[in-house]
C-alpha cells in the first residue's frame, strides 16, 4: 500500500454531487448493534460501562461486526512521513485504532484496541513488536482488546487514566505526561466529559516533519464530538479547548467513522455554510465508496464543526441563543454547546 502525504490526499479529493446515497453506513437510525450509546439512559450506560453485561454487550459487537465487514467497515489509507508509519484500523461497525509505528526500530503503539484479532493482524503484516497501548477511555469499544494483546506481548505496556477502569492499566498517566515508544514521543492530556478518566494522545511531529497527530478517541470526531456521559457542558467545553489549543496543521485521527452522520446534521444548522457543505458532498463520495473519513485537521474543524463553533455569531443565532447581559463569555458558549449537544441527540433518536 502507498502512504500519501495528507496535504496530497486533500489535494485530490474531488467532492461528489447529491443526496446520501442507499446503503451508506452510519446514517441515524434506530438499528441495533451501530453505537451502543444511542439508546442510552443513565440505567443503560451504567450497565454497559460499570457491569459485566456491558462487557458480554461488547463480545457480541466484536462477533457481530466480524461477520458483517469481514475486512473492515471501511477502506482505511495509511499515512507515512521520515520515520513514521499511522495505519488505521477499521474495528467493530464504526471504530478505528490506530498503529503508530516507529519505522527505524520497528517499533510501534496501538491506540484503543477494540478488535485484538484484527489489531494483531496488522501487526504481524506490518512484522513490528508491539510496545505501547493508549487507551482514551475505559468505554469496551475502545479497551476491549488490551487483555488479549499484551497475552501476546508480553513487553506490551498499557497508558491511561487511572481516573478510568481501563482494563490491564499498568502505567497510569497524568496530564500533560509524555511517553516515548522508539523515536516516538506522545503527551497525553486530560480531556474530562466522555468519561470522567478520558484522555487524547498526541504524536509529536517534529522529529519526522509532519504535523501534530491527534488520536482523540471519543472527545472529538470530524464535525461531531463525543456525549458527556461523565461531565457537564463546561467541562466539555473545557476539554475541547485544550484540543483546539494544539494548532490548526494538527491532524484529527477520531474514534470512530461518524463524519456523514455529523455533517449532515451540522449542515441543518448552518445552511450557509459553504466549507460544511464542500465537506459533507466529499463525505458522501467517501462513503458511497466505504472510504475512510479520517485524517480532518482541526483547521478544517473549525470550519464546520458545531461543537467547536460556540463562539459564532452565525451559529448562535442559528440556535436562537444571544449572550445575557453580564454573563461570562465561556458560560455562554457552554450554554450554545449543550443545545447543540441537545439537538444532536434529538437528531439521533430520529
Amino acid at each position: 500500500q502507498s502512504c500519501p502525504r495528507p496535504a496530497g490526499q486533500r489535494a485530490s479529493q474531488e467532492p461528489g454531487s447529491g443526496g446520501l446515497p442507499e446503503g451508506v453506513e452510519y446514517i441515524p437510525s434506530r438499528k441495533k448493534g451501530k453505537n451502543p450509546m444511542k439508546p442510552v439512559g443513565v440505567a443503560w450506560y451504567s450497565l454497559y460501562a460499570r457491569t459485566r453485561l456491558g462487557y458480554l454487550f461488547y463480545q457480541r459487537q466484536v462477533k457481530k461486526a466480524r461477520e458483517r465487514y469481514p475486512h473492515g467497515h471501511s477502506v482505511p489509507q495509511p499515512y507515512c512521513f521520515p520515520g513514521v508509519k499511522i495505519l488505521p484500523i477499521p474495528v467493530l461497525s464504526n471504530n478505528y485504532s490506530y498503529l503508530v509505528i516507529d519505522t527505524g526500530s520497528s517499533q510501534a503503539a496501538v491506540i484503543d484496541p477494540s478488535d485484538p484479532l484484527a489489531v494483531q493482524a496488522v501487526i504481524e503484516e506490518e512484522g513490528v513488536m508491539l510496545e505501547a497501548i493508549f487507551c482514551t477511555h475505559k468505554h469496551w469499544d475502545h479497551s476491549g482488546g488490551n487483555e488479549a494483546l499484551c497475552q501476546k506481548h508480553n513487553s506490551c505496556r498499557v497508558y491511561g487514566s487511572a481516573l478510568d477502569a481501563i482494563p490491564q492499566l499498568t502505567n497510569p498517566l497524568a496530564d500533560r505526561e509524555k511517553v516515548t515508544v522508539g523515536c516516538l514521543t506522545f503527551e497525553a492530556l486530560a480531556t474530562p466529559g466522555h468519561t470522567v478518566g478520558h484522555m487524547v494522545y498526541v504524536l509529536d511531529g517534529g522529529p519526522f516533519g509532519s504535523p501534530p497527530c491527534l488520536f482523540s478517541g471519543d472527545l472529538l470526531f470530524l464535525a461531531g464530538c463525543g456525549r458527556p456521559f461523565e461531565g457537564s457542558p463546561e467541562t466539555m467545553l473545557a476539554s475541547l479547548d485544550v484540543a483546539m489549543g494544539l494548532g490548526e496543521d494538527t491532524l484529527l485521527w477520531p474514534g470512530h467513522e461518524y463524519a456523514l452522520e455529523c455533517l449532515t446534521f451540522a449542515s441543518l444548522l448552518e445552511l450557509d455554510n459553504s466549507a460544511l457543505e464542500q465537506k459533507l458532498q466529499w463525505a458522501v463520495q467517501q462513503r458511497q465508496e466505504k472510504r475512510s473519513t479520517c485524517p480532518s485537521t482541526l483547521g478544517e474543524e473549525q470550519t464546520y464543526n458545531p461543537f467547536l463553533r460556540t463562539h459564532r455569531p452565525e451559529l448562535q443565532e442559528a440556535l436562537g441563543l444571544w449572550q445575557g447581559m453580564g454573563e461570562d463569555p465561556d458560560a455562554f458558549r457552554a450554554r450554545v454547546l449543550k443545545e447543540v449537544r441537545r439537538r444532536k441527540d434529538l437528531y439521533q433518536a430520529t
